[in-house]
């Protein structure tokens, strides 16, 4: 019998409340891409601020980009830092990570976020759309690390950068071949980047979400699927995206000083 205070087997539980601040990026400048919106990337740039990091927020989007800045900005003043940029081109990234160094004096950590998915049988998936998903979400990735690692290593002084990788990367899903594809992908290039920074101090990771609630998923994936990938959750709902970004700021703060080419799973998938 499930007693009063125990949720009943296969009801959602619950997000709990926001943690509190710690200030455990005090003083760190962190760049985030595909940082507007509802995802992940705006909880790791709300999350970053409220640690105390000053913050350049970057998206393709350049109106919602905007609207985004201005609204962390009546909270967060001058620690908040804005530039388009599309992570398909080398020369866009390069200035992201110019402007950001140059506008705060240097970069501490880079959160290469973007990504682009959708759903498509392998039967059915075109050259453009196989190589667009491996563009933005792989290739975007390889730009936003090799950028921010040579200015890492310029600086002198460590950093890290944390990757937004998959759970996909490791497990098949349907009509994901593309995406799961490119999220292995960033797993591969977070381990063997980290290698070769190590001797700078410089620490690579990512993340691999499960599943992450926002508006974007409905664009990609039908609520069927949704429905069903957040039944197979051990708390039976996704991850809010902040929950996510706790820990995006866990890698990127000096807490993870030994952690360097890991993969740290975000998931309560069941075994």
């Amino acid at each position: 019998m499930t007693s009063a205070s125990e949720p009943a087997r296969g009801r959602p539980v619950p997000a709990p409340d926001r943690a509190a601040s710690h200030q455990l990026l005090d003083g760190k400048v962190v760049v985030i891409t595909a940082a507007a919106g509802a995802g992940i990337g705006s909880a790791a740039a709300r999350r970053c601020l409220e640690e105390g990091a000053m913050v350049a927020i970057s998206d393709q989007h350049e109106a919602r980009l905007a609207a985004f800045a201005s609204k962390l900005a009546e909270v967060y003043g001058d620690s908040v830092w804005s530039a388009p940029c599309d992570v398909t081109d080398d020369y866009s990234v390069q200035a992201l990570i110019a402007g950001a160094a140059d506008h705060f004096g240097q970069i501490d950590v880079m959160i290469n976020n973007a990504g682009l998915g959708g759903t498509r049988s392998v039967l059915e998936m075109t050259d453009a759309e196989w190589s667009r998903v491996l563009d933005v979400t792989l290739n975007g990735t390889f730009r936003g690390t090799r950028a921010a690692l040579l200015r890492l290593v310029a600086q002198g002084r460590g950093g890290a950068v944390i990757n937004n990788a998959s759970v996909l990367g490791w497990r098949a899903q349907e009509g994901q071949a593309h995406y799961a594809a490119a999220k292995a992908g960033v797993m591969a290039l977070t381990r063997c980047a980290a290698l070769d920074v190590a001797r700078y101090g410089i620490r690579v990771n990512a993340v691999a979400p499960s599943l992450a609630t926002h508006p974007f998923l409905a664009k990609v994936m039908s609520q069927d699927v949704l429905d069903e990938l957040a039944g197979r959750e051990a708390f039976g709902r996704g991850a809010e995206p902040w929950e996510v970004a706790n820990v995006m700021v866990f890698l990127a703060s000096d807490y993870a000083s030994y952690l360097t080419g890991e993969v740290v799973s975000v998931s309560s998938q069941h075994a």
